[in-house]
């Protein structure tokens, strides 16, 4: 046996008669994890990857003796697509355009993660100084009600606790676990 038939034989390919035979159908498999047929794509990828270079190989050192191996990696090779197809059909993974167009400008995808996170952090921001903004607002409307209406002020600041403890015991009761034990968050 020549070293292109032993490499042959270890793909799951028997060879003499240029009939394939893949080692092993994993779409046969039904498996409703998305994680295990995402790992299956991926090593249904790296398994192309070694088909292609070992093709490449055999073209690169191409003579008429060789022509058997040849066919039958080109033959393995389209099995391991068609398999790929169908292992792809079962995953729902999105990308979005952005990233593909940096693929194809030769760019690094990450940049597209950097700047996503870049920007929630720049409106995280802007969402914070209004917040504080609301926030200041709402501590100078209380200073103008305390000195325009002291009595009234301080009614609204009873009614303001009262409903805080209801609302408070509303959460707390709504965070109640089948057995009756209550979920307790930390204040901070």
């Amino acid at each position: 046996m020549d070293p292109s038939q032993n490499t042959m034989a270890s793909m799951g390919v028997s060879g003499g008669n240029g009939v394939i035979n893949p080692q092993n159908d994993v779409t046969s498999a039904s498996q409703d994890d998305p994680k295990q047929d995402l790992n299956q794509v991926i090593n249904s990828i790296q398994k192309t990857l070694g088909l292609l270079h070992q093709l490449y190989l055999n073209v690169s050192s191409f003579n008429t003796g060789l022509q058997l191996p040849l066919l039958q990696r080109i033959n393995s090779l389209v099995l391991e697509l068609d398999n790929m197809v169908k292992l792809s059909e079962k995953c729902n993974i999105q990308v979005p355009v952005e990233v593909l167009n940096l693929i194809d400008d030769g760019k690094n995808p990450d940049g597209f993660t950097k700047d996503v996170i870049n920007s929630c952090i720049a409106k995280n921001q802007i969402t914070k100084g209004k917040t504080d903004a609301f926030k200041g607002l709402r501590r100078h409307l209380l200073e103008e009600l305390d000195q325009a209406f002291p009595d009234e002020a301080d009614s609204f600041r009873e009614i303001r606790a009262a409903s805080a403890v209801e609302a408070k015991r509303l959460a707390q009761a709504q965070s109640s676990l089948p057995n009756g034990d209550v979920k307790v968050k930390a204040e901070q």
